[in-house]
């Protein structure tokens, strides 16, 4: 999947240069979310991704052009899994509760929180030109989600009055502050409580109960 978040990647790289700098990657976004944007510097990323100071600047000249991949690579992992066939689109009430169900029930969620929100949280408060990329994949990640609820509407499930622009911020809004608001308590209740309340919304633009999108909670 491609994202419109993704940093220029060297030209005409080998399979072992690809390598390297997948590696040099993950390195670097485990260390900024375990230890922030600013506290990540070259040594450390040296040292946990195995390469040297001149292999780290061949592929990523600056911290700007770091970052950016950074964002870049937690964007299509959020976006890739977003779309992925398990969730059908998001045109169905079904496949929201079987999103939010995922989450509720990963035991590390509240422990390990959003990737991409945690990234944004630490982003907003340098003064690297990044921003506009970060707001991309976000952008990108409501619109899974506007367009499932379009698709909803196409097919008559929803009601015609239901602004899917609206509904697609609630969704993601209850996601992100749900989930830190479950990271600080410890505990996965603020996020499932966030997340059904949002879903038990866009339900109530159900056009029957019958419409092929509606399905109890543990059923």
């Amino acid at each position: 999947m491609t994202t419109t978040t993704a940093a220029p990647a060297p030209h005409k790289l080998t399979s072992k240069g690809q390598a390297t700098r997948a590696r040099i990657l993950e390195h670097a976004a485990e260390l900024i979310y375990t230890k922030g944007v600013h506290a990540t510097n070259n040594e450390q990323l040296r040292r946990a991704a195995g390469v040297s100071g001149s292999q780290l600047n061949h592929y990523f000249p600056s911290k700007e052009s770091l970052v950016l991949a950074v964002t870049a690579w937690q964007a299509e992992r959020v976006l890739t899994f977003h779309r992925d066939e398990r969730f059908a689109g998001f045109d169905t009430l079904d496949a929201f509760r079987a999103w939010a169900d995922f989450y509720i029930g990963y035991e590390r969620a509240y422990q390990e929180g959003c990737t991409l929100g945690s990234l944004a949280s630490e982003i907003i408060k340098t003064d690297l030109d990044v921003h506009d990329e970060l707001a991309s994949a976000f952008d990108q990640w409501r619109g899974i989600f506007r367009e499932g609820i379009e698709r909803m509407q196409q097919l008559g499930r929803i009601s015609a009055e239901a602004d899917p622009t609206q509904l697609a911020n609630l969704l993601l809004a209850a996601f992100q502050g749900g989930m830190l608001l479950a990271q600080v308590a410890r505990d996965i209740t603020p996020l499932k409580d966030a997340l059904h309340a949002a879903i038990d919304h866009l339900q109530t633009f159900a056009t029957s109960p019958d419409a092929g999108v509606l399905k109890a909670r543990g059923a």
